[in-house]
């Protein structure tokens, strides 16, 4: 057997802790021969558990999705999310995943692993599914509710990186998500932000298609899109949201009288291609970028599908290489960020 790949797990974290996280576990380490777990959590969480390619890794504290960033970050240092974390920064792991809260996940993954050269702030990539059956990659969703447009170049680069391990596209497409196509429109930040994308794309370090909007996300018009964390994180709500109300039409329509239901049975193909497509646990798992070590974000409300889904993920990651693609696109642009033509900065 060649080289193990190994992942450090925050068991407790998210709505459900290991009542989803151990299932996940198991079925991922089914999937994924060459791959074993740190899983780290309470005692009495982990105690049922075992599998011969993971070993248990007992704290004493849990980080709550209330937490605010001081407890979680200064007073919980023996928390499963920071333990974890921790794997990544002393080599015992080549990646994190929890389901924990995002902020104190964000605070703690950049404290204890800092962040790449050349990066100022981490940004938390993921995927919304779209027209084409596969899905566009947007960043920022969450992390950075405010963004200078160097900032969006550092996400289109390390977006890029991620795209390219997890589809092996080598030259995806980023779009900048404005409100119109034309590079006259936008605020100061965004109109910035798409001279340095353009000129990073002058020079090859980028492919950059130009603005986009918001429909373009759900048409896959580009591989990327990248914007603040604020509009990203509401793009990712307004994607879930929409796909479970779809879901529910559909039931309630198709269940109202034997003629409804008659033309389900004959639509249940379409319907079951359509429901698989839209399903938002099929993309769990949103990667902190821009960190010296690799951190996988899942869904607080993640179930076992979804929580096996964000493991797999970290494995891609990590089988592909994506901090060294990451910092090697990220040098690569490195010009553009000191051009002091083109930098917001004084």
């Amino acid at each position: 057997m060649g080289l193990m790949i190994t992942i450090a797990v925050d068991c407790m974290g998210g709505d459900h802790g290991p009542v989803v996280t151990l299932p996940a576990c198991t079925q991922f380490l089914n999937q994924h021969t060459d791959a074993q777990l740190i899983l780290v959590g309470l005692s009495d969480g982990l105690r049922a558990y075992s599998h011969p390619r993971a070993r248990m890794l007992v704290v004493t504290e849990v980080v709550a999705m209330d937490d605010t960033l001081e407890v979680a970050l200064r007073r919980k240092k023996d928390s499963s999310m920071r333990v974890a974390v921790t794997q990544v920064k002393n080599g015992a792991a080549q990646a994190a995943v929890s389901a924990g809260n995002t902020a104190a996940l964000m605070a703690i993954s950049r404290y204890v692993l800092k962040t790449l050269d050349g990066i100022d702030r981490p940004a938390i990539a993921g995927q919304i599914p779209n027209a084409k059956g596969q899905a566009t990659t947007v960043l920022d969703m969450g992390a950075n509710v405010d963004c200078l447009p160097e900032h969006l170049l550092q996400f289109a680069e390390m977006g890029s990186a991620l795209v390219s391990v997890l589809s092996g596209n080598n030259n995806p497409t980023v779009g900048l998500l404005n409100i119109g196509e034309e590079a006259i429109k936008g605020n100061d930040v965004i109109k910035k932000a798409g001279d340095l994308l353009r000129s990073a794309a002058q020079s090859g370090a980028l492919n950059f298609y130009g603005n986009v909007e918001g429909n373009d996300i759900f048409k896959g018009t580009t591989d990327i899109v990248v914007c603040d964390g604020f509009v990203g994180n509401v793009a990712l709500k307004t994607s879930e949201g929409l796909a479970c109300m779809i879901v529910d039409f559909l039931k309630k329509e198709f269940s109202r009288n034997l003629f409804t239901q008659t033309a389900a049975l004959v639509a249940y193909p379409v319907i079951s291609a359509l429901k698989k497509r839209m399903d938002h646990r099929r993309y769990n798992g949103g990667a902190l970028l821009g960190l010296r070590g690799l951190v996988f974000k899942s869904h607080g409300s993640a179930d076992v599908m979804a929580f096996t889904y964000a493991l797999a993920r970290a494995y891609d990651a990590v089988h592909h290489h994506l901090l060294d693609q990451v910092k090697a696109r990220i040098a690569h642009a490195a010009p553009l960020l000191l051009d002091p033509t083109l930098s917001s900065n004084p």
